[in-house]
């Protein structure tokens, strides 16, 4: 795989950023702090990785972050209506395989509307960001589900040979997405459609196909996660994962992901949310003012953007020269 000059430069200042802080933050360098900084970042990573490739593909998905809380929310209704007539664990487990194949459908729907009726990603899942929040809260009718057995908890709040269970989850989920971006035609078509769609389709690359599949699978990974968040808390809560498509945005970002698709690497993802998050661990570590925090990262975000560009700009200045 061919790293970008973006990702090793971020993974650069990721690692000076980790010894500065080491020095400068008590507690940051033990593992308690690093394993709980794992665990912070795995939800929203394994969105991200499904964000890279929707964003890769030229579209964009604000409506992840309801997508978690329906999912937590409807996992809990399922559970608790399932329970009444299974025992507990057919109950969760049926309830997980229908959470998760519910998950899909926001994205085919994002995927249906554009590809057919040309209606853009942005607005499809700005009114699924809505929406979504709005089912989670006629499911709990605005208080927190709490029908789940105590084993439950271990999926979110677990440890596997003293490493979270999310994080493992977070890092599997990696793995999967680096082999079918990097060495599979499918990731192959997901640059060219995001590159150049048109161009794609003469080609014989299927484009409605690989746009509706990129923006379902995000959502299905945001349904994941949305069950390790209701595990950790062990309730469906609407009000869980508000603003959480903010931060996987910048991470993509932040990763060197272009906006206008065709460039990004999954790899650049995850130096990007492990430098979010070190970031954030960071900030409260020294007891950064929260407003402060904000105004970092928005500035994170804004550099990064930069830095894409002018890279952009610098290779085709080098292509014309």
């Amino acid at each position: 795989m061919k790293l970008s000059s973006h990702t090793i430069v971020l993974e650069a200042v990721l690692a000076v950023l980790c010894v500065i802080l080491a020095l400068a933050a008590p507690g940051f360098f033990t593992a308690e702090n690093l394993l709980n900084v794992l665990r912070n970042i795995s939800m929203q990573g394994i969105i991200a990785l499904g964000m890279t490739m929707v964003i890769i593909a030229g579209e964009i998905d604000l409506s992840v972050g309801s997508a978690v809380a329906f999912a937590g929310c409807w996992m809990a209704w399922l559970t608790g209506h399932l329970d009444a007539v299974l025992s507990p664990v057919p109950a969760v487990l049926l309830a997980m395989i229908v959470t998760i194949g519910t998950g899909f459908v926001p994205g085919w729907i994002t995927g249906i509307l554009r590809t057919r009726y040309g209606v853009p990603s942005f607005i499809t899942t700005l009114a699924l960001l809505t929406g979504l929040a709005g089912i989670a809260e006629l499911l709990t009718d605005g208080f927190p589900l709490t029908p789940f057995p105590e084993w439950y908890g271990s999926l979110g709040g677990g440890y596997l040979a003293g490493i979270p269970v999310p994080a493992i989850m977070f890092v599997a989920t990696f793995a999967v997405i680096l082999v079918l971006m990097d060495h599979t035609v499918f990731g192959r078509s997901v640059y060219a459609v995001g590159g150049n769609a048109e161009a794609a389709r003469l080609s014989g690359i299927p484009v409605a196909r690989i746009k509706t599949a990129v923006l379902a699978l995000t959502s299905a990974l945001a349904a994941v996660a949305g069950i390790l968040q209701s595990s950790e808390i062990m309730s469906g809560t609407a009000t869980t994962a508000k603003g959480w498509e903010l931060d996987i945005i910048a991470a993509v970002i932040i990763g060197g992901t272009s906006l206008t698709g065709g460039a990004g690497t999954v790899r650049g993802t995850m130096v990007g949310i492990v430098f979010l998050g070190v970031i954030i661990n960071g900030m409260t570590l020294l007891n950064v003012n929260e407003y402060w925090q904000h105004v970092v990262r928005g500035g994170l975000i804004l550099t990064a953007v930069l830095l894409n560009r002018m890279q952009k700009h610098a290779h085709a200045n080098g292509a014309t020269a």
